[in-house]
């Protein structure tokens, strides 16, 4: 008989996580159409020869790639982003009037190592334009990561980087070109490993000790922005990247110049973004991205240029990472006091005024009652008892505060609303 478990790197999801989940989902959409995105929804089964072309993640994304055969025996994959099923769908509508900026929100499945903040099967919600080589568009993702991030009440520090600025720096450091790509995969991972791991790893790619040391002087600096700026155009002359850089932090100041940034997936191409949590526990990135230039021209194949960039909110990482402790959307639970007929009535009232409300309906005691609403996290209770119905006023208890005061049916509707 079959173990009755989950699939390893699942997770289910319950009706308090969910409401946690509908909130942010909500915030994300409001402020990517405040920004003129529109809604998308690709395919979660893919091509695989799509998701493995060469101008799609690169090599070692395909390692956590899960496949299957269709029964004609066609090789397929789930997605493993949001990015390149889109690129694949501008690919497919080149009729689609640029800039054409897009979000979605979607499953995406990665078969990598597991852990209590990385899943096989997770959310991302990506927001994305396609058509604009304008460092404005760079810019505006900064302002997007922070205003999401405001409506949730978390404080972030939104990190960014130039791959041209890397590529530059290899350059600088005499590291052969069929090594690049693998050593940034190294960098991509210095906040887990650290610089001796950093160092040890590099080692192991064959870069000498001189390129080694070269290389992380360069992207291991300390300092603000303007000094970490100073410090490496000492080196790099007439750096293309590091004119990008300031005009993005020109436009949006608020941001970090990491040179050590680096993303690990091989399409990025320019301007890329990671978003952390500012002196939190989670230290795993939140929102990542960045500019992919050639994607969509390479698919295509037509000669004629597709600029884009985007970003990729962690929806699982957000929802941990917010502190609502939202167990229910009842706003109000009504507690009869052998009184059901006026108690409906007040739910009716309130409930027609949209305000979200429930009752005992099992005839249980007050403190019972009491203990049912604290559990679900409800913000206010309203008794209805003999006293209250004569008067016409009932009684209303602010659970996190214990205050209590008598309000009319209209007075409650006014407070909770």
């Amino acid at each position: 008989m079959a173990e009755i478990e989950l699939a390893k790197g699942t997770k289910n999801i319950n009706s308090e996580q969910k409401l946690v989940r509908n909130k942010v989902m909500n915030v994300l959409v409001k402020v990517f159409e405040l920004y003129g995105y529109l809604p998308l929804e690709t395919p979660t089964l893919q091509r695989y020869d799509v998701l493995a072309s060469k101008y799609a993640g690169g090599a070692e994304i395909l390692k956590e790639t899960f496949r299957l055969k269709d029964q004609g025996n066609r090789d397929l994959a789930l997605r493993y982003d949001l990015t390149v099923p889109m690129c694949l769908y501008v690919s497919l509508n080149p009729q689609v009037k640029l800039p054409f900026k897009r979000y979605e929100v979607g499953k995406v499945f990665r078969d990598g190592p597991i852990s209590s903040e990385r899943f096989r099967e997770f959310w991302q919600c990506d927001v994305d334009v396609v058509g604009t080589s304008s460092i404005l568009a760079d810019a505006e993702y900064i302002n997007i990561i922070l205003d999401v991030f405001k409506e949730l009440n978390l404080v972030v520090v939104v990190k960014v980087n130039n791959r041209k600025i890397l590529d530059e720096v290899m350059e600088y450091c005499s590291i052969d070109k069929d090594k690049r790509n693998s050593a940034t995969l190294t960098i991509d991972k210095l906040e887990k490993i650290g610089s001796d791991g950093l160092k040890k790893e590099l080692k192991e790619k064959k870069l000498t000790s001189d390129q080694i040391d070269k290389l992380i002087k360069l992207i291991c600096i300390e300092g603000n922005n303007k000094k970490k700026l100073d410090f490496i155009k000492k080196f790099l002359k007439n750096s293309e990247g590091i004119k990008e850089i300031e005009e993005v932090l020109a436009y949006a100041p608020d941001a970090e110049f990491d040179p050590s940034l680096a993303r690990g997936l091989a399409y990025y191409t320019g301007i890329v973004y990671e978003t952390f949590l500012k002196n939190a526990e989670i230290k795993t990135s939140l929102v990542s991205g960045g500019r992919y230039d050639n994607i969509i021209g390479d698919f295509l194949n037509n000669g004629q240029k597709y600029p884009a960039v985007g970003i990729s909110f962690g929806l699982d990482r957000i929802e941990k990472a917010v502190k609502l402790n939202e167990k229910t959307s009842t706003k109000v639970y009504v507690i009869p006091i052998k009184q059901v007929e006026k108690s409906l009535e007040v739910l009716e009232e309130l409930r027609s005024n949209n305000i979200n409300s429930d009752m005992d309906l099992m005839d249980r005691s007050i403190s019972k009652n009491l203990d049912y609403a604290n559990t679900l996290s409800v913000p206010y209770v309203v008794f209805v008892g003999e006293d209250e119905v004569k008067k016409k006023k009932f009684k209303l208890r602010d659970m996190k505060s214990g205050k209590e005061e008598m309000l009319s049916v209209s007075e409650l509707i006014k407070k909770l609303k």
